[in-house]
C-alpha cells in the first residue's frame, strides 16, 4: 500500500512539477495529499475516498472475557 502511495505522489505530483524551493515543494506535495484524501477516489475502498473509507469505518466489536 505504502508502495503505491510514494509511487503515485512522484507521478502524480513530483515529477509534473518543477518545484524550486523546498517551501514550493512542501504546499505542492501537501496539497496533493489532501486531494489524494479527500477527492481522488481509490478502488480499494470500494470507490471511496480515504476520508470516506475512515468516517464510515465500524469499531470492531469488543468481546467480554
Amino acid at each position: 500500500m505504502i508502495e503505491r502511495l510514494w509511487r503515485s505522489l512522484k507521478y502524480e505530483c513530483v515529477y509534473l512539477n518543477a518545484f524550486e524551493t523546498g517551501s514550493e515543494m512542501r504546499t505542492g506535495i501537501g496539497k496533493w495529499l489532501i486531494y489524494y484524501n479527500s477527492e481522488r477516489p481509490h478502488s480499494t475502498h470500494g470507490i471511496l475516498t480515504p476520508d470516506e473509507a475512515y468516517v464510515s469505518k465500524t469499531e470492531p466489536m469488543r468481546l467480554a472475557a
